[in-house]
C-alpha cells in the first residue's frame, strides 16, 4: 500500500518471464534516512548516456518497505525499474539511490513509503511524516525532538490504528490494565496485536506507542501503552448551618422566658464537577454548577416583654367565732381540708398548672397547685413556699388572688377553662 497522497499502486505480479529470474527474499530492516522527498515529476525515463547503458541486462534487488526480491532488468535508471515495475511513489517517498541515478548491475533500490504520524513530545502533539520501515524506527529518528516522544495512534470510535508496523524484527510489549503482556511478532499491526489480546479500547481512551530500554537481547524495545480515560460528573453535597432570630412578643409575660416558635433547620449546597481519571487517578476537576439544593430554615426563639401586674394587699380574714361544742368537729374539718384536693374549675385550674400536685417544684420559680411565684404567695399571706403548704390554703389563697386580680394571673390556662 502506497500511503502517500498520491493514488496508491500495488506493484504487479510478475511475468513469468521475470518468474524465471527474479527471486523473492525474507524482509530485512534497511535503516534510511527518517523522511525523504522526491521532488514533483522528478521519475522519469533516463535518457541520453543512461539509455545506452540501459542496454545491458543487469540484476538489481529491490526492496519495497523492507519486501525485498531480485530484479532482472534492462532498465538504465532507478527510475526506468520502478517504471517498469508499476512502482509509484510520491513526494513524500524516499527512493535510495535517487530517482535519476544510473542502474548498474548488482544494485540495491530501497523504496520507503511516507506516512503521517501523530506524534507527542513532552506533552504536545504534532503531525510528522516518516519514511520508517517500523515504529522503532520512526521512534529513533525523532529521540532528537524531546525527551519523552510517543506515536500516538489514531482513533476512529473505538479503534486505533497505526499506519506502520510496530516492529519488524523484535517482539513488543502491550501495557494495560496495570499487566505487561510480551508479542513475539512484532510486525504484527497495532489492531491485530490488540485483538490477538482481546483487547478493546473505547473512544476516551490513549494509545500510546514508545521505546523502552531492552534489559536484555531479545528483550522488547517498542511497547504499546493503553491509558485508560474515564469522564465522569459527580456531585460533592454539603450542609448550610442555619441561622438564628431573636422575636418580641408584647403579650406574652417576661418572666416566662423564651420559647422556639419555628425550628431551625440546615440546609445543603451541591457542587458538579466533571472528573476525569487516566488508569483511576485524577488528572482534570472542572466544575460545572454549584447552587443550594435545599435552603436552610431561621430558627426563631421569642422573647416575652410583658411584666406580671403587683397583686393587690390580701383582705383582711374575717374573724372566726370559737365554741367550744364545736371545737372537735372544727379540728377534725380543719385537718380534713387541709390536704384535700380543690374541687370544681379550681381542680381544672390545678389540674392545667401543675398537674394537680400541691408539691410541684419545677425550678422555674414557680411553686405548687397554682403555680405561685414566692413573692406573689407571700403577698397573698402565705409563708415559706406554696408547695409547701396544703392543698386547701393554696386553693384559699388562689381564690383571694382571683378575687383581687381576675382570672389573668393564669393567662394560659384560663383561657383554655374558657375564663377569660
Amino acid at each position: 500500500m502506497n500511503p502517500t497522497n498520491d493514488t496508491p499502486t500495488t506493484p504487479p505480479a510478475p511475468t513469468p518471464e521475470e518468474t524465471a529470474t527474479a527471486e523473492t527474499s525474507t524482509r530485512t530492516r534497511r535503516r534510511w534516512p527518517l523522511v525523504a522527498g522526491l521532488a514533483a515529476g522528478a521519475i522519469v525515463l533516463a535518457g541520453g548516456g543512461a539509455a545506452a547503458y540501459g542496454q545491458a541486462h543487469k540484476t538489481v534487488t529491490l526492496d519495497i518497505d523492507g519486501a525485498t526480491r531480485t530484479v532482472d532488468t534492462y532498465s538504465g535508471s532507478v527510475a526506468g525499474l520502478l517504471e517498469s515495475e508499476g512502482v509509484r511513489v510520491g513526494d513524500r517517498d524516499a527512493v535510495t539511490p535517487g530517482a535519476d541515478a544510473a542502474l548498474r548491475d548488482g544494485s540495491d533500490v530501497v523504496v520507503r513509503y511516507g506516512r503521517e504520524l501523530t506524534v507527542d513530545v513532552d506533552g504536545e502533539r504534532d503531525d510528522v511524516w516518516v519514511t520508517a520501515l517500523d515504529a522503532d524506527e520512526a521512534l529513533r529518528g525523532l529521540d532528537a525532538r524531546g525527551s519523552d516522544v510517543a506515536l500516538v495512534a489514531s482513533r476512529s470510535g473505538d479503534r486505533a490504528s497505526l499506519p506502520l508496523r510496530l516492529d519488524a524484527q523484535e517482539p513488543v510489549a502491550i501495557v494495560a490494565d496495570g499487566t505487561t503482556t510480551v508479542v513475539d511478532d512484532g510486525s504484527v499491526g497495532l489492531e491485530g496485536i490488540l485483538a490477538g489480546l482481546d483487547l478493546t479500547v473505547d473512544r476516551d481512551d490513549n494509545v500510546y506507542v514508545e521505546r523502552q530500554a531492552a534489559m536484555a537481547e531479545g528483550d522488547p524495545s517498542v511497547r504499546v501503552v493503553i491509558e485508560r480515560v474515564d469522564t465522569k460528573k459527580v456531585a460533592k453535597k454539603s450542609a448550610i448551618e442555619h441561622e438564628s432570630r431573636t422575636e418580641t412578643d408584647a403579650d406574652r409575660y417576661a418572666d416566662l422566658g423564651s420559647t422556639v416558635s419555628q425550628e431551625g433547620k440546615d440546609g445543603e449546597r451541591t457542587k458538579v464537577f466533571r472528573v476525569t481519571t487516566v488508569d483511576g487517578k485524577v488528572t482534570e476537576r472542572e466544575k460545572l454548577s454549584d447552587k443550594v439544593t435545599t435552603k436552610p430554615v431561621t430558627e426563631v426563639v421569642v422573647e416575652g416583654t410583658k411584666e406580671r401586674p403587683e397583686p393587690e394587699p390580701e383582705p383582711e380574714p374575717a374573724p372566726v367565732e370559737d365554741t367550744s361544742d364545736d371545737s372537735s368537729s372544727s379540728d377534725d374539718s380543719s385537718s380534713s381540708s387541709g390536704g384535700s384536693a380543690p374541687a370544681g374549675v379550681w381542680a381544672q385550674l390545678a389540674e392545667c398548672e401543675s398537674g394537680g400536685d400541691p408539691t410541684t417544684n419545677t425550678g422555674n420559680g414557680y411553686y405548687g397547685l397554682y403555680q405561685f411565684s414566692a413573692q406573689t404567695w407571700v403577698a397573698m399571706g402565705g409563708s415559706g413556699l406554696p408547695s409547701d403548704a396544703s392543698a386547701a390554703e393554696q386553693t384559699q389563697r388562689a381564690q383571694a388572688l382571683q378575687a383581687q386580680s381576675g382570672w389573668g394571673q393564669w393567662p394560659g390556662c384560663a383561657a383554655k377553662l374558657g375564663l377569660l
